[in-house]
Formats: structure tokens, sequence, C-alpha cells
């Protein structure tokens, strides 16, 4: 009969589930054994003792001892063990310890409960060791049994008058064969436990090694799928940015009668897509090497982004205030890239000559970053806000987006900068309406928003983006030191105190404050 799938792990649990019980008696199942051992025999042989305590008189209270303490230490010394079943067979041919009567001499069974244990618990040469001793025993205990010098066939056996010889002749394979077989149900109960314990492990070995297999399944397909986008990354974007950067440079060259204006935005474009190529090249990097492992932006490399955008015809006016802190690679990381999106969205979206004001507060108990930029309309559709989370109160109007073209997430202020332009990125321009146009037309969900929000999230922080009056504002917290990341959509009580620089009231982002009626007031 087929065992179905369900069966088999119902059967790898219970036997598993044994484990701890198994631990359990290999550390004390030998002393109980012991004790129990004890006081059934004291029980058993009570009325033969005499009066209390009967112990001191009972010839068969040595033996008993000696065997009790035999299976006490079977597991934990088996080669000591033995040795008191060695001793208690060696002092009864010395005349040392009493023979065996009719009525105790049962008590050898303790030298097999013993050979139990130590097969559930010994290793392999200790057991052939034990199981060769215990041979011995047998052949010692059936000749002090029978032997007319000793116990005189114990009451069992018709006594022969013909000597030892003839009376082991006659009835030495009998008893042999009987202690024998009780020896080995001993043996086979301990066998059976190791047996038992082994297969427990084998499972759980199989499991782990299952689960491994699965793991090593997974980082296969995640190495796969990695190198697929390298190859792709490497194949389509880097070769553009690199034909890109090659026309503009080859065009700028050829064409220096051109007015200055052209040559500067030849240069912007060669130079933004040299820079893009590099970013380009770090995220193949990395997705080759296992991780980002190859250099990433930090918070040094914020200062050459904000020159860059500004040949790009961006009026930036960066500020900072506080005692910069050194922040973890992972901030620095988020920091340079919630920047990088709100100033190459402010030139999407405002287009040439936008004002920008870019503020760093390190005064509070982390970096809170303001970005605040003209407020002309909305380059976004009303979907694009709603699903990145927009606080909706005013809604943009075509041409202008916020910070990143996917929406919005919420507003606050900036809080003891004393910037009036406290959050925004990327705020309309009269270029931006002919895509303002294609954007409400098309009603893609962008990543921007989104993004930077899942950045500062990471870096235990928070990001919160909108319209406010005549600006765009969009205002990141980022703690110093590590700090577990909060549940999305919640804020701080003591983050929002600090967030007010730009905005009196604000609304705390929530399941209920994301709906189109929440109001978002500047």
């Amino acid at each position: 009969m087929a065992v179905t799938g369900a069966a088999v792990p119902a059967r790898v649990d219970r036997v598993t589930g044994m484990e701890p019980l198994l631990k359990v008696m290999r550390h004390w199942g030998a002393p109980v054994a012991a004790v129990l051992f004890f006081a059934l025999w004291c029980v058993g042989e009570a009325g033969r003792m005499g009066p209390w305590p009967g112990l001191n008189v009972w010839p068969g209270t040595l033996p008993l001892v000696l065997m009790t303490a035999a299976i006490a230490v079977s597991v934990r010394a088996p080669f000591v063990s033995l040795t008191l079943t060695a001793l208690l067979l060696t002092g009864q041919f010395l005349y040392i310890v009493p023979a065996m009567h009719s009525n105790h001499w049962a008590i050898y069974i303790g030298s097999f409960i013993s050979l139990g244990f130590i097969l559930w618990t010994a290793g392999k040469r200790t057991i052939l060791a034990a199981v060769s001793a215990n041979v011995v025993f047998i052949a010692a205990m059936t000749f002090l049994m029978i032997s007319w010098r000793y116990s005189y066939g114990v009451g069992w056996f018709y006594p022969l008058y013909g000597g030892d010889r003839l009376a082991l002749s006659v009835y030495g394979w009998q008893l042999f064969s009987i202690l024998t077989l009780i020896a080995s149900g001993c043996s086979a109960v301990g066998l059976a436990l190791k047996l038992y314990q082994e297969r427990g492990s084998l499972f759980q070995a199989r499991n782990i090694a299952q689960a491994g297999l699965k793991e090593a399944e997974i980082d296969l397909i995640v190495e796969q799928e990695r190198t697929r986008i390298a190859r792709d990354l490497h194949d389509v974007l880097a070769h553009s940015l690199a034909v890109i950067a090659a026309q503009a440079d080859g065009t700028r060259y050829l064409s220096s009668d051109q007015p200055k204006a052209v040559l500067n935005a030849l240069e912007n474009i060669a130079s933004s897509a040299r820079g893009a190529l590099v970013d380009a090249q770090r995220v193949i990097e990395g997705v080759r090497d296992d991780g980002m492992v190859a250099p990433q932006p930090c918070l040094s490399d914020v200062g050459p982004l904000v020159e860059r955008m500004r040949q790009g015809s961006l009026e930036i006016r960066r500020s900072d205030s506080g005692t910069p802190v050194e922040l973890t690679a992972g901030q620095q990381l988020a920091v340079f890239r919630i920047v990088q999106e709100c100033l190459t969205n402010a030139l999407k979206h405002g287009g040439r000559g936008t004002a920008v004001r870019l503020h760093f507060d390190w005064s509070g108990p982390g970096l809170t970053l303001h970005v605040a930029s003209a407020h002309v309309g909305s380059a976004m559709p009303d979907d694009e806000m709603t699903s990145a989370g927009v606080v909706a109160g005013a809604r943009p109007t075509t041409g202008e987006s916020g910070a990143g073209e996917s929406g919005v997430e919420g507003a606050a202020g900036a809080g003891a900068s004393g910037v009036e332009g406290a959050a925004g990125a990327g705020a309309g321009g009269p270029g931006a309406a002919g895509r303002g146009g294609r954007s409400a037309g098309v009603g893609r969900v962008g990543r921007g928003i989104p993004g930077m929000r899942e950045r500062a999230h990471l870096a235990g922080g928070w990001v919160t983006a909108g319209p406010d009056g005549e600006q765009f504002r969009v205002t990141a917290f980022v703690p110093y030191g590590l700090r577990a990341a909060e549940p999305a959509g919640t804020v701080d009580g003591e983050l929002i105190a600090l967030a007010g620089a730009g905005l009196s009231e604000y609304t705390e982002e929530t399941p209920e404050s994301t709906s189109p009626e929440a109001a978002l007031r500047g």
C-alpha cells in the first residue's frame, strides 16, 4: 500500500516530536530505573528480610546494591557499570559475596538492564565491549547458579550427585539459554530506542537538507534573475547613455560657432549622461555581485549633484543649520537619492529657471531635509496623485509635479530650520505645460514619491510631500544612528512638532487621510 504525501510529514512529526522525551530519558532513564529496581526488590523481598530494616541480614543485599549501582552509572560510565558486575561475580567466586538463592537470583538481571542502556547510549566500541563482557557474565552466572559449591541449582534443578561437570552438561545449556534470552530482550529494547532516535535524527537531517536545497534553488533563481537584469541594463541602458554622451560631445565640438546657451545645453547633456552611466554601472556591478557592493553615493556627493543641476538651469539655493552628524551609509544613500529625485523633477516639471530651496536641518533628533520649488500647476493627473498617497486639499493643475512623477504622500513643514520653503521638489514651470497635457491623458502611476518614501522608511525616517500655496514642498526626516523604521503611514509625535516652518497645520497620513477629501492646509 502506497504511503500518501500527508502521511509522511505526520510520521516525521511523530518521530521528531519524541526527541525531547528521548533526551530526558537518556540522561535520567538509568538513575530512575536503578531506583525502581532497588525499590521493587525491597518490596518483593520484604517478607524474607526479617524485622526492619532487614537489609543487614538478607543475603541478597550486597548483590542488589552492586546491581543497582551498575544500572545507575550505565549511561554516564558504562565501563564502571561493567566493572561492578564483574566485582559481584568475582566476589561470589571468592566467597566474599553470598551466592544467589532461589528467591533472589534474578538480581543478575540488573546486569542485562545496564546492557540495554549501554546499547542505547554508547558508541560502537563500548557496545562491542559490553556485549562481549555480558557473554562472559552469562557463562559465569550459569556456573555459579548450577555448581554445588555455590547456588547448587538455585532450587530449579534436581541434584545429580555427579559433580559440576555432569550438572553443567545436563542443565548448563538450558540456564545459559534462559539468561541469554533475558539479556537479548533488554538489549533489543536498548537497540530499538537507539534506532528510533537515529531515525528522528535522520528525518531532521533530511528536513535540513531539503530546506537547504530550497534555499539553493531560490539563490540560483535570484542569481539568474540578477544576471538577466545586469545584461539588460548593460545592453540597453548603459549603451544608450554612452551613445548620448558621445553624440552630445561630438555635436558640441563640431558646432563651436553655435550660441553659448546651445553649447552649455550640450555640455549638460553629456555630463548628465556620463553621470547616469556611472550610476548604471554601479547598479550593474551591484546586481552581479549579490547586492550593492559597488561604491554608492553618500552625503558628500550632494554638493556636486547640486552644481550639476545648477548647470542644468535650476536656481538652487542651499542652506544648512545645526551641526552635521555622521549618518550611516544607508541613510546617506537615502538622503542623496531623495535630493536627486527632488531636483530632477523640479527641472523636469518646472523647466529652466525654476527656483529651488534646499535646506539641511541638523538641529533636531535627526536630519530634516526641506526642498521647496515654485508651484504653478500640476503635471500629474489625479489618479497618479491618489496612488502616490497625496493628501489632497488643493489639487494641482496641469503643468507641475511633486517630487517625482508619481504623486505626493502628504505634507509637513520644516520645524527648527527657519526656512520658509521647507519641502518641495519639482514645481511646474512654463515649459511643463506640454508634458502636463500628456501626463493628464495617460493614467500612469510613477515611482518618484513611493521610492523616496520607501528609502526614508528603510533609513528609519519618513517623507511627506504636497503643494503648499505657491510652492511644492517635500520634507524628509532621517534619525541619527540606527533606528527601526516605523510602519508605513505613521509619524511620531515628536517629529510632527519639528515639522512646521512652512505649514501651520497638517493632516497626518492615515488610511483615512489619503482619501481625496483629506485637506492639506499650508
